[in-house]
C-alpha cells in the first residue's frame, strides 16, 4: 500500500522577505518553493530543515525555529503524489545570500516581498499560505 512521504519546507523571513528557489526537475518544475526535501529515518523535523537548507542554499542556521507546528496536506492529483509537509520557520537578522548548490534541481534563488511573491508557486507554499500567514 502507497502512503503520502513526509516532506519539510524552511522558511526563512528577513523583514517583509522570504527566502524561494524555482524549482527543477521534479514535480513543481517551474514553480516558487521554500527550501526543503524529505524527512529522513530518525532525523527530527528541525534537523532535516537544516539540512536541507545547507544542502540547497549553503545557509547554516544556528537558532531554533519560531514554531515547528505547521504542516500541510499536499495532494498532487496530476503527478499521483501525496505529502504531509511539515515548516519550519525562522527569522533572521540579515539578507542570507543564498548560493546554488543544486542546479539539477533549482534554477535560481531569490528573496521577495511577501506582498509581491512570484508567479507560479508551488502547491505546499499555496497551501500554506491558505493557512497561515507569514
Amino acid at each position: 500500500m502507497e502512503r503520502p512521504g513526509v516532506g519539510v519546507l524552511v522558511i526563512l523571513k528577513y523583514n517583509d522577505k522570504i527566502l524561494l528557489g524555482k524549482r527543477k526537475g521534479s514535480h513543481g518544475h517551474g514553480e516558487w518553493c521554500f527550501p526543503g526535501g524529505h524527512l529522513e529515518l530518525n532525523e527530527t523535523i528541525e534537523e532535516c530543515g537544516k539540512r536541507e537548507l545547507l544542502e540547497e542554499t549553503g545557509i547554516i542556521i544556528k537558532s531554533q525555529s519560531i514554531n515547528n507546528q505547521h504542516y500541510t496536506n499536499d495532494i498532487f492529483i496530476k503527478e499521483k503524489k501525496h505529502y504531509i509537509t511539515l515548516y519550519e520557520k525562522y527569522n533572521v537578522d540579515e539578507l542570507l545570500i543564498p548560493k546554488l548548490i543544486e542546479p539539477e534541481k533549482c534554477f535560481e534563488w531569490g528573496w521577495f516581498a511577501i506582498n509581491n511573491l512570484p508567479e507560479p508557486l508551488f502547491l505546499c507554499v499555496k497551501n500554506y499560505l491558505i493557512k497561515y500567514s507569514l
